[in-house]
C-alpha cells in the first residue's frame, strides 16, 4: 500500500511545481465557484499548501463544503491534471514561517503579521491526468494516423491516481 502511495504521489509531483498555478473549485450556494491560487508547496504527505484571505469568501465555502478541486495546466509541455480533495483552512505559524515568500508578500504586504493571513491545506485523495509527451505538432501526427488507421491512439498518456 505505501509503494502505491508513494508511486501516485511521485507522479502527482510530476505535473506541479512549487509555484505553480492552480484553478481551485469550491462549492458556493448553487454554483461552482474557480479562482487562480499560487501552488506554496506539495509536502511529502502529499499535502498541497496555499497561502489565503482567512476572511474570504473561499474559506467560507471550504467551512461550508470541504470537498475541493483543483486543476493545473501545463501548455507548453501538453500536461493536465485535475486533483479533487479535502481542504482546510490552518492557522500555524511555523509552517507559514516555512513556505512564505516575496510573491506572498505582494498579496500581503504585511507579512507574516498581517492579520488576516492563514493556510489552505489540500489533502488529495484522487487524480486524474492528461499528458501528451510531444509537441502539438507531434500529438496532431497522432490523431491524423488514428483517423486514417481507424485507430484510438491520441499518443500520450492518461490515467488516474487514488492518493
Amino acid at each position: 500500500m505505501e509503494n502505491t502511495h508513494r508511486s501516485g504521489l511521485d507522479k502527482l509531483r510530476s505535473f506541479i511545481d512549487n509555484g505553480d498555478i492552480a484553478v481551485l473549485c469550491t462549492l458556493k450556494a448553487d454554483h461552482i465557484h474557480c479562482r487562480p491560487m499560487a501552488t506554496s508547496d506539495l509536502d511529502e504527505q502529499g499535502n498541497l499548501w496555499f497561502f489565503t484571505n482567512e476572511y474570504s469568501s473561499k474559506v467560507e465555502e471550504v467551512e461550508q463544503n470541504d470537498n475541493i478541486t483543483l486543476c493545473y495546466t501545463d501548455h507548453d509541455n501538453s500536461k493536465y491534471i485535475s486533483i479533487n480533495g479535502t481542504a482546510s483552512i490552518v492557522n500555524d505559524r511555523s509552517k507559514m514561517e516555512e513556505l512564505f515568500n516575496s510573491s506572498v508578500k505582494m498579496f500581503f504586504p504585511e507579512g507574516l503579521k498581517d492579520p488576516k493571513l492563514a493556510l489552505l491545506k489540500v489533502q488529495p485523495h484522487h487524480a486524474e491526468y492528461w499528458d501528451s509527451h510531444s509537441s502539438s505538432m507531434v500529438h496532431f501526427m497522432g490523431i491524423l494516423g488514428s483517423a486514417l488507421t481507424n485507430e484510438r491512439s491520441l499518443g500520450g498518456e492518461h490515467g488516474e491516481i487514488d492518493l
